[in-house]
């Protein structure tokens, strides 16, 4: 074997094992440091764009630094469905489900309303 291709699979492999490393450390402390509580939250299945991505809140104990994704535990989730697959047709019905985990990328918060943004449907 060429020094060249031996010289690129060991780079490869080094960059692999590094990478593999920080995931998993990234994933172990991400779980249990932006763990957020939620009285009552509502959500939106589709919006304009397809499934929506957004919850919004009330009386949430907001933490105090920046995380890469928050898991958010919800008392009560209350799920608005439409007659069509956009966010402005006709409400179909609604869904109330209790004791909810959702995990979202950030958050905008005004006073007791906060927006959730990037959380996967669910």
């Amino acid at each position: 074997m060429n020094i060249t291709l031996k010289r690129l699979l060991g780079a490869t492999a080094a960059v692999t094992t590094g990478a593999a490393a920080l995931l998993g450390a990234g994933a172990g402390t991400a779980s249990a440091k932006g763990r957020v509580h939620c009285d009552r939250a509502q959500r939106v299945i589709w919006s304009s764009n397809g499934p929506a991505t957004e919850v919004i809140a009330h009386r949430c104990d907001l933490p105090d630094d920046n995380h890469r994704w928050y898991t958010i535990d919800i008392d009560t989730l209350v799920h608005t469905h439409h007659e069509m697959d956009y966010q402005n047709g006709k409400v179909d019905r609604t869904k109330t489900l209790h004791d909810r985990t959702v995990r979202c990328l950030g958050h905008i918060a005004k006073k007791d309303t906060v927006l959730w943004f990037g959380c996967p449907p669910s």
